[in-house]
């Protein structure tokens, strides 16, 4: 699963019933016309190739299942990690199938895949030339030529191990990119993309996994903290405000020892963050201390993944149920009120605007 792949216990929970008057279309159409709207990638079940595509479009509040098989006859694979939407084009890493697939945002139609990845986590376009994509189990980050769809190169990270490697989330701020070092980790490193070598690596806290850029430039990372036994270290997870021309730390916020909180975003305007943990929480980028209460208490959900829609502010948080039956994604105003929900794939992990 894409949340802990190396240790991953699930518990099942019952899902609350809630009215909707989200319109979901049956899986046996074809897919249609793609307009400006939210892809969810649901990663499906681990060694099974469940996973898939939903889309759904925000003005007629319809989601539609499937939207992968629908346009290509066939299934995403094992484990669906993430899009990125890039000049006309989406790019859907899967995991476990080592494999991305370019898809025409317009269609979903198939127009090239990159094969024989290790283990992608994540794909970050530089340029139109150049993209970078993050891997568990390896030490390197794979230089993509993505006008051919091939692998050009990769760049190492000093000090990290290929058994126990992991790059995570990357973002790119002028000349270089920036990488979280995630699992069995604690590290940010900054790229230099002219020359494709790390120039700089800095400990941030156990685990960073999340990486966003506020409004006024600077890094903010999510430290998960690890777990008991991992052999980088047990902490209170943090949340961390990052100068990315030295790296050096600005300001921390702590959890609580025994928290697990994931998926940091940052809305449109970038000033205020967003992440999951148990409950959905918020906070200003000038905020002073870690909030009190969440934005959106956990009414017995799993609430698993998340994002904000960069123009209206609204919160979309999905819901992986038990992680093995098809999930749920609820829309809330930027205030918290739930507005509705739709039902999408097994266990929905990340979204991807068009």
């Amino acid at each position: 699963m894409r949340k802990f792949s190396l240790l991953l216990s699930l518990a099942a929970i019952c899902l609350s019933m809630m009215t909707s008057c989200v319109k979901e279309t049956e899986n046996n159409i074809p897919a249609p016309v793609v307009k400006d709207g939210l892809f969810v990638i649901n990663e499906g079940s681990f060694q099974y190739s469940t996973a898939s595509l939903t889309y759904y479009d925000p003005e007629n509040n319809e989601a539609i299942n499937d939207m992968f098989y629908r346009a290509n006859g066939m299934k995403l694979g094992s484990v669906a990690q993430s899009m990125t939407a890039y000049k006309g084009k989406g790019w859907i890493v899967v995991n476990n199938s080592h494999v991305i697939f370019a898809v025409d945002l317009n269609n979903v139609k198939e127009v090239g895949r990159i094969e024989n990845l290790t283990s992608p986590r994540n794909i970050c376009f530089v340029n139109d030339k150049k993209a970078y994509v993050t891997n568990l189990y390896d030490n390197r980050i794979a230089i993509i030529d993505p006008t051919k769809y091939t692998v050009t190169g990769y760049i190492t990270v000093p000090g990290m191990e290929a058994s126990t490697g992991s790059t995570e989330q990357m973002v790119v701020i002028g000349r270089y990119a920036y990488c979280t070092c995630w699992s069995f980790q604690k590290s940010i490193i900054k790229i230099d993309t002219q020359t494709d070598q790390v120039v700089d690596k800095k400990d941030v806290g156990v685990q960073p996994q999340s990486l966003v850029v506020d409004k006024n430039g600077k890094l903010w990372t999510l430290c998960d903290g690890g777990y008991q036994g991992n052999p980088i270290g047990y902490e209170a997870p943090t949340i961390c405000r990052i100068n990315p021309e030295t790296l050096a730390v600005e300001q921390t916020f702590s959890m609580n020892l025994g928290d697990y909180p994931g998926d940091m975003v940052i809305n449109g305007d970038g000033d205020t963050l967003y992440w999951i943990n148990g409950s959905v929480w918020s906070m200003p980028i000038t905020a002073t201390a870690i909030p009190t209460a969440p934005l959106v208490a956990n009414a017995g959900n799993s609430f698993y993944s998340m994002t904000v829609n960069p123009r209206s502010g609204e919160v979309y948080v999905s819901d992986a149920v038990d992680y093995t039956q098809a999930g749920m994604v609820y829309r809330y105003s930027p205030q918290g009120k739930l507005i509705d929900k739709f039902g999408v794939g097994v266990c929905p992990g990340a979204f991807c605007w068009k």
